[in-house]
């Protein structure tokens, strides 16, 4: 995997669920677009950009990082759903 310098902007609100989640997680996409899920969901390719966000690792996809210059919250969103779903399901 390659660790770069490249400047790819990344919300606060992505900074502070990767950190308040304690993992690593990767860009990836899917058919709905990018989409932010953790490495146990999808894990990471050798192709791969690596930014460190605290102790955590945000893998990010070469494909999409061709495309983007930020990193955006509505990328969390399919996981967010997941999230919920599986809140709801265990109540």
């Amino acid at each position: 995997m390659e660790k770069t310098q490249r400047t790819l902007d990344v919300d606060p609100q992505v900074k502070a669920f990767i950190l308040e989640h304690k993992g690593d997680f990767r860009l990836c996409t899917t058919c709905g677009g990018p989409a932010i899920v953790p490495v146990e969901m999808k894990g990471p390719k050798d192709s791969d950009i690596v930014m460190q966000i605290g102790s955590n690792k945000l893998y990010i996809s070469r494909v999409q990082a061709h495309y983007l210059r930020r990193i955006e919250k509505h990328m969390l969103a399919y996981y967010e759903r997941y999230l919920e779903k599986k809140d709801r399901t265990f109540q």
